[in-house]
């Protein structure tokens, strides 16, 4: 149980359920204030909450029109990250699920809806995402870098292990602590596996464009490698800090994934990374050798067949 360190008192989190109640969280939020948003997504807004006693933990309201059913992101994100006890996976605090009566208006006439407020608690982490820190003002240098891929695949790899296809890794979906740890979140899409279980097909293909795994947007076949495609575009982003634009003519990523190919040769990274010794400019190009295998148009030859990860 955590205690404040003044008053060796339990923390106000700490002598609550998982379960917090809705005015609770709109509360610590200052009603879901503009000023305390962290991320905007089309699963929902994330906000920073600040509890009485001054701890600090991010709230995700869910949208109610998202991509996937509000019930169903709610029920992967909850049971899926209960599940997924990890350093490089972000920490679930608590949740609400209440219902609420509301007066809704249309076309002149008024009648009573039942309103769901759906809400997620995670740990805070102050650096927030990947994606602002690589493609934003701040330089973030190579051993972080390193040290940010390595993460994602521990995280990755233990999830895989329970096993749970995440769906959705991309830069906006890794979240980072004060010390630069990453930390997979976001679990609106995963799905949970039985043990035996290795593969299994939707014809609703969802996904965030320039990450989709071509046998999922083709085929509608999910897998450990749909995980592994995703995880190869984010190694070369971190690595080369090159940005895959997501563009829907091109949900792969097959023209960025060519355009790194040709010109991301050993002579480009020695050039690139002129004040790196020789041992950070072999894992430069380790890097981008495993994240272009991960991406192999054919899913036999990905690099998850071969424990490169």
């Amino acid at each position: 149980m955590s205690t404040d360190a003044t008053t060796s008192k339990p923390s106000v989190l700490s002598t609550l359920a998982k379960e917090l109640p809705f005015d609770f969280l709109k509360n610590i939020t200052d009603q879901f204030s503009r000023e305390r948003i962290l991320e905007e997504g089309s699963y929902g807004v994330t906000y920073k909450g600040i509890v009485p006693d001054g701890e600090v933990i991010a709230v995700k309201k869910l949208a109610e029109n998202g991509p996937i059913p509000q019930h169903k992101a709610f029920q992967n994100e909850v049971m899926n990250i209960m599940k997924a006890s990890h350093k490089n996976i972000v920490k679930l605090v608590g949740y609400c699920h209440e219902v609420h009566k509301r007066v809704l208006e249309e076309d002149g006439s008024y009648y009573i809806a039942d309103i769901v407020e759906s809400l997620i608690c995670y740990e805070y982490l102050p650096e927030r995402s990947l994606h602002g820190n690589l493609f934003g003002h701040t330089s973030v240098g190579w051993s972080t870098r390193f040290k940010i891929i390595k993460g994602i695949c521990d995280g990755l790899r233990f999830m895989h292990r329970i096993p749970i296809v995440h769906m959705d890794l991309k830069p906006e979906n890794i979240w980072l602590d004060h010390n630069m740890l990453a930390k997979i979140a976001n679990f609106g899409l995963s799905r949970l596996f039985g043990q035996d279980q290795t593969r299994l097909n939707t014809q609703n293909v969802v996904g965030s464009y320039g990450y989709i795994a071509p046998e999922y947007l083709d085929k509608g076949e999910i897998s450990k490698q749909s995980d592994m495609y995703s995880l190869g575009l984010l190694m070369i982003e971190i690595t080369t800090i090159e940005k895959n634009s997501p563009d829907r003519k091109e949900p792969s990523a097959r023209i960025y994934i060519d355009k790194i190919r040709r010109e991301w040769t050993p002579e480009h990274i020695a050039s690139k990374y002129s004040s790196l010794d020789a041992e950070c400019l072999q894992e430069v190009r380790t890097c981008i050798q495993i994240g272009l295998e991960c991406v192999h148009i054919d899913p036999k030859k990905k690099a998850f067949h071969r424990n490169n990860c």
